[in-house]
């Protein structure tokens, strides 16, 4: 059970908050919009409200259901393990990454590695079992995820990165139920990008000596803490727009504005708390705010789609 602990530990289980609730909102409007095997959607056909008798139905929608969850949670493992994996020796000489499970010696850098193939693995499975589509372009979203663990070694730009491996989470979880693309997830989706990537940032701030002393990049490294502040609210700006632009596009009700409300109020809440010369409550603004901020949108969004 201990061990347990220190790998859900070593991939940040609880970070799981972030992209999560997205994908469930990139799930049900699929499952809205789109039929699901030969018959129309829940949403098209009978209603949400209305009592259904269809087990075959049902029964495919909760199969994929679990598989977008599963999908979610092993390309995270592999993603947050492989990250651990390979900046093991920074984290080593980072006096804050120092606790690490790898450079604290909890975890074995090779076990770290083999979890990251055993999840992988389990990933590229889950997704053949969803439909041909999402297993072709499996290979594309961990390249992303893993490739996102370099990029702090050539380019700034970095935060973006990580940004687009959680903007899967909308449309991946959409196109397992739909099987196409469309633009309403995908606004979704680049909500996401330009949202994790200001929070991002916003983290960042804590190791901008560090990374310049070990010649790593990032933009509080590159343009110094105020600079990098006001490229984090630019970023959070564009997300604002964007789900405000789902909200249009996507005829939305007044569950959803709710929603929009929240989320946007979260974002400035969490530039109100941090500056250049205070970073006391990073963490705050990290994990509280955007944790609110993804939990309460997606669960006001869900609730428009399920009572439109």
């Amino acid at each position: 059970m201990a061990q347990v602990k220190n790998y859900l530990s070593l991939i940040k289980f609880s970070h799981t908050i972030f992209a999560m609730p997205f994908a469930m909102i990139g799930f049900f409007l699929g499952v809205y919009y789109f039929p699901l095997g030969n018959q129309w959607s829940l949403g098209r056909t009978i209603g949400w409200g209305q009592d259904i008798t269809n087990f075959i139905l049902w029964k495919e929608l909760i199969v994929k259901f679990i598989l977008v969850i599963f999908c979610m949670i092993t390309a995270r493992s592999a993603a947050m393990a492989f990250n651990r994996y390979l900046d093991r020796s920074f984290d080593a000489r980072n006096p804050r990454t120092a606790i690490r499970e790898i450079p604290a010696g909890i975890i074995k850098a090779n076990h770290a590695l083999w979890f990251t193939v055993l999840s992988c693995i389990l990933f590229m499975i889950t997704c053949f079992f969803i439909n041909t589509l999402c297993f072709f372009l499996a290979p594309v979203a961990l390249f992303v995820v893993l490739g996102y663990s370099y990029t702090k070694r050539f380019t700034p730009l970095c935060h973006l990165v990580l940004g687009l491996g959680l903007s899967l989470a909308p449309i991946g979880a959409y196109l397992a139920v739909a099987g196409r693309f469309d633009w309403l997830p995908l606004l979704f989706s680049f909500t996401v990008l330009f949202w994790v990537s200001g929070f991002d940032i916003i983290y960042s701030l804590q190791d901008e000596e560090f990374d310049k002393s070990q010649q790593l990049y990032s933009i509080p490294a590159a343009l110094g803490k105020k600079s990098a502040l006001r490229i984090s609210e630019i970023l959070h700006l564009l997300s604002a727009l964007l789900v405000i632009t789902a909200g249009l596009y996507g005829r939305f009700g007044v569950w959803y504005w709710v929603g929009v409300a929240v989320f946007i109020g979260m974002l400035i809440y969490q530039h109100s708390i941090v500056n250049p010369n205070d970073l006391r409550r990073v963490n705050i603004a990290f994990m509280t705010a955007n944790g609110i901020a993804s939990v309460v949108f997606s669960f006001f969004v869900i609730g428009d789609i399920f009572f439109r």
